[in-house]
């Protein structure tokens, strides 16, 4: 597991007192910058899901870009924290 933040802590508990709900997008965005940032488990370490599991893959899709592109923990978390950022301005939130 890597070692967090606390901006990247305040921007977990912040997600989740967002106004409206992000787009499917934005969501999974959230996530791979999240798997990334926390590796709990590392990529290398997850299992692939079958077939039929849609949403699945598609969340492992925006972590493995993340992983092919090279970013590192420590910038999976400054991005996920500027994204949170944006979507508090665009989404609103609930302090």
């Amino acid at each position: 597991m890597a070692p967090q933040s606390a901006e990247f802590k305040k921007a977990v508990a912040d997600s989740r007192k967002l106004k409206a709900k992000p787009s499917d997008t934005e969501l999974l965005e959230l996530y791979g910058l999240f798997k990334q940032g926390t590796q709990d488990p590392p990529f290398e370490q997850t299992k692939a899901p079958g077939m039929f599991e849609i949403k699945e893959k598609a969340k492992r899709g925006a972590w493995e870009k993340l992983v092919k592109d090279g970013v590192s923990p420590a910038d999976a978390q400054k991005k996920y924290v500027a994204l949170v950022t944006a979507l508090k301005a665009r989404h609103g939130y609930t302090p």
